[in-house]
């Protein structure tokens, strides 16, 4: 059986909200698209007094930079360096070969209130393409400058950005070679960084809610496994499976709703549907094989899932009462730990090959296999919202690190936080309240 069905391990909860301040991540770009669009972004002129507590044309470019389809031009290259349209000279960045052309500024309004104005500019046909003008406070700048790499991503690429979203993840510390688990929650670029659990045994499966304002997760208070459901704005917990033997894998229905999870209540790992309004609990596979790592489709009519009843771990996918099981995937020794993209045209999956376990794209009408990583030892692969990017977990230099690939695998991106093994992400929806 795959290290990735593994029984999952035990922990002692405590409740915590901080800031880190640490928890920063180095993103370090592998590989890239073999053109990304040459764009400038001007330093946004600044209007105050004190410094600002955000550099919003910083994390702009910092944030197309990091997506993998942007040549972001050195600021020693401009010529000039415009705020509005009045200033714009386009012959100017013509000649230093630049598509794209990003200035603005940030004014103080009050002593905690800002005015943010941007303009995109296409150079080559000297037109604007986007121009907005905000006003927020200094916690909100951070937010808005995604935002706004959003609208300029999809100005330019025709995609939805996803910048203005936010990751889960798992952090393991050591100190005195005793591990400390932190789940925490961050900006898609690592900033913000907030530990809500710190056990000194593992936490694992972190899973968004379609609304992105709870995560349900699998603890092991007691030395027994049980899933909780947690609400991010005030902390709050809630359990929800508690049955006897293991209770593992949570995944949030499309509506939010219901909770496939994993129980051996019975003695066999099998997929029930748990209510959450009603506790109502349904059994949905029923095979002495082990059935685990459900996952809904985004219409909520399927559920995709890993099973050995074929003698080794594969895909399958059951309509969601159950019923119509079928196998996807015959392609690698292995698949595990399969998702939907946003379009629910595809899977990100775990594909064992000769080599290792790599993180690979499914096409539901073809079933066609597309293996986007190669190094030997990735797991968790989770999808963007956008459906743009996977985020996943490996190790490098034997730690444990995140990174991300383009689902078409031209783009390729490891994210290192400053200290700790970080495992098991999930990226968050889009319609997120927080």
């Amino acid at each position: 059986m795959s290290k990735i069905l593994r029984v999952w391990l035990c922990m002692m909860v405590a409740w915590i909200w901080t800031v880190d301040a640490g928890a920063v991540l180095e993103i370090e770009i592998t590989q890239g698209v073999e053109a990304g669009v040459p764009i400038a972004v001007v330093p946004f002129e600044w209007r105050g007094s004190a410094p600002p507590p955000q550099v919003v044309s910083e994390i702009i470019e910092a944030d197309l930079y990091r997506s993998g389809r942007f040549d972001t031009i050195s600021h020693r290259d401009f010529l000039s360096q415009p705020h509005d349209h009045t200033e714009v000279k386009f012959k100017e960045w013509r000649l230093i070969k630049a598509e794209a052309l990003v200035v603005g500024r940030v004014q103080a309004v009050t002593a905690d209130q800002f005015r943010v104005e941007f303009r995109l500019f296409d150079v080559f046909k000297a037109k604007q393409l986007s121009g907005f003008s905000y006003v927020v406070n200094g916690g909100q700048l951070r937010k808005l400058a995604h935002q706004i790499s959003d609208i300029i991503y999809f100005k330019l690429t025709g995609e939805k950005g996803a910048f203005d979203t936010r990751i889960a993840y798992v952090t393991v510390e050591r100190a005195n070679l005793q591990p400390r688990y932190l789940l925490r929650i961050a900006d898609s670029d690592g900033y913000g960084a907030k530990t809500i659990l710190e056990s000194k045994e593992p936490i694992i499966s972190p899973a968004w809610s379609p609304d992105g304002t709870k995560l349900a997760y699998v603890s092991f208070e007691n030395r027994r496994p049980m899933v909780f459901v947690q609400r991010l704005l005030d902390g709050g917990r809630e359990k929800v499976a508690n049955f006897p033997g293991s209770n593992s894998a949570p995944a949030w229905s499309p509506n939010g709703s219901t909770l496939a999870m994993v129980l051996s209540r019975d003695g066999n790992a099998e997929i029930y549907a748990f209510t959450l309004g009603t506790r109502k609990l349904r059994r949905l596979t029923n095979h002495h094989a082990i059935d685990t790592e459900p996952a809904w489709s985004p219409d909520g009519r399927h559920i995709v899932f890993t099973s050995a009843r074929s003698g080794r771990p594969q895909i399958y996918r059951m309509r969601s009462d159950g019923s119509k099981v079928e196998r996807l995937t015959f392609e690698g020794r292995e698949n595990l730990r399969a998702s939907y993209s946003r379009d629910g045209k595809r899977l990100t999956l775990v594909t064992h090959q000769e080599s290792g376990y790599h993180i690979g794209v499914l096409e539901l009408d073809s079933k066609g296999l597309l293996v986007l990583t190669n190094s030997t030892l990735d797991e968790s692969p989770s999808f963007s919202p956008n459906g743009g990017m996977i985020l996943y977990a490996t190790r490098q230099g034997g730690q444990g690190v995140l990174a991300a690939v383009s689902s078409d695998g031209r783009v390729k991106q490891i994210l290192k936080f400053q200290q700790g093994d970080v495992r098991e992400p999930a990226w968050s929806p889009y319609n997120r309240k927080l």
